[in-house]
């Protein structure tokens, strides 16, 4: 901010470095949710071993918990006045 990025163009950053994490997170447990399936298959009773609805939904409430915890340090950080910033460091 000090050197003219708005407070939004911060909050857009930290959010997106944050959810990019949390999506490289969700991919690979997702892979590791498939491999895990394969080795459960035969103890699950009416349930796929790849059920998409549950999957999708897991993956929805991680995103939306993220973007939760992520949304009140990206504020914190698009409010600093730059000045202070600077004079503390």
């Amino acid at each position: 901010m000090a050197l003219g990025a708005l407070p939004r163009e911060v909050l857009r950053m930290i959010l997106a470095e944050s959810l990019t994490v949390v999506g490289l997170g969700i991919a690979l447990g997702l892979g590791g949710a498939v491999a895990a399936v394969r080795l459960v298959k035969n103890q699950l009773y009416g349930v796929s071993a790849i059920n998409g609805p549950s999957y999708a939904l897991a993956v929805l409430l991680l995103m939306a918990v993220a973007l939760a915890a992520a949304s009140l340090p990206a504020r914190r950080a698009a409010k600093v006045d730059p000045m202070m910033a600077l004079r503390c460091e």
